[in-house]
């Protein structure tokens, strides 16, 4: 994927945003011994990725849970990991905010709103390979500011949420009064709103992209998370042409260890 991505960007420097959780949450974090999730990630192995199938199998080495549903509960998770509540499985950027509702915990892997068998994935395939081929990449928040890694980088890694985004844009009113995302008519409405943010970033849309945003990217199972994809992008570009700050706190747990979404405001 990377070699493929750098002919395309044809020797330019290229951001990437991945819709899924980068970095650990800091409860957890200082009960393994994390210090440096960067570190961390290039040294996970099969064993930390396998969802644990029962709760006695849970632990900090193996912090995913559960492989399958049935019988499975929360609090065996906070159990096997030796946290008190909730909230601990929550990073700062995850937690609720005044514009969204809290995202899900990041080792939970059970229900449509979870997130860990995203990560799973993106950890497993993409970002720990990177760091251990030496491909050149850096992580944003962890290894410098986001304008610092795109000058010194081939590649920067960052961690978008589409729903963050939303709010930006000003989705959500006309989201919820037309069904949700979920919902073609509803990413119809929405569509001028995209359209005239691409335009605020001089960006301009081939006629096949615009003909998929003004469609609401079709009645089919994937028209929702293409159009997340937009939206990401669109959220993205907003950071890059500095419409909005990159948003991550003056705090070393955030910068070391748990992460932050591009965009958000501290």
């Amino acid at each position: 994927m990377w070699s493929r991505l750098g002919e395309e960007a044809g020797g330019g420097h290229v951001l990437l945003g991945f819709d899924f959780p980068i970095g650990v949450p800091a409860a957890y974090a200082a009960r393994a011994g994390i210090t440096d999730f960067t570190a961390a990630l290039a040294g996970f192995d099969e064993r930390f990725y396998a969802a644990a199938e029962r709760a006695d199998e849970i632990s900090l080495d193996r912090p995913f849970y559960p492989m399958r549903p049935g019988g499975r509960r929360r609090q065996q998770l906070l159990d096997g990991l030796g946290l008190d509540v909730w909230t601990d499985l929550l990073r700062r950027c995850d937690r609720a905010s005044p514009t969204r509702p809290a995202a899900c915990a990041l080792f939970w892997t059970l229900g449509g709103s979870q997130v860990g068998k995203a990560a799973i994935a993106g950890w497993r395939e993409l970002l720990a390979p990177a760091l251990r081929e030496d491909v050149d990449v850096g992580l944003w928040p962890f290894q410098g500011s986001l304008e610092g890694l795109l000058a010194r980088h081939r590649f920067t890694v960052a961690e978008t949420y589409p729903g963050e985004v939303y709010s930006h844009l000003g989705l959500v009113p006309a989201l919820r009064q037309a069904g949700g995302k979920r919902s073609a008519t509803a990413r119809r409405k929405v569509a001028p709103r995209l359209l005239a943010e691409a335009q605020r970033l001089d960006v301009a849309a081939d006629p096949s992209a615009r003909a998929e945003i003004e469609e609401g990217f079709g009645a089919g199972p994937n028209g929702e998370d293409r159009f997340d994809a937009v939206v990401g992008l669109l959220g993205m570009l907003g950071v890059v042409h500095g419409r909005r700050c990159s948003g991550e706190p003056d705090d070393p747990v955030v910068r070391r260890v748990e992460g932050w979404i591009l965009g958000q405001k501290a």
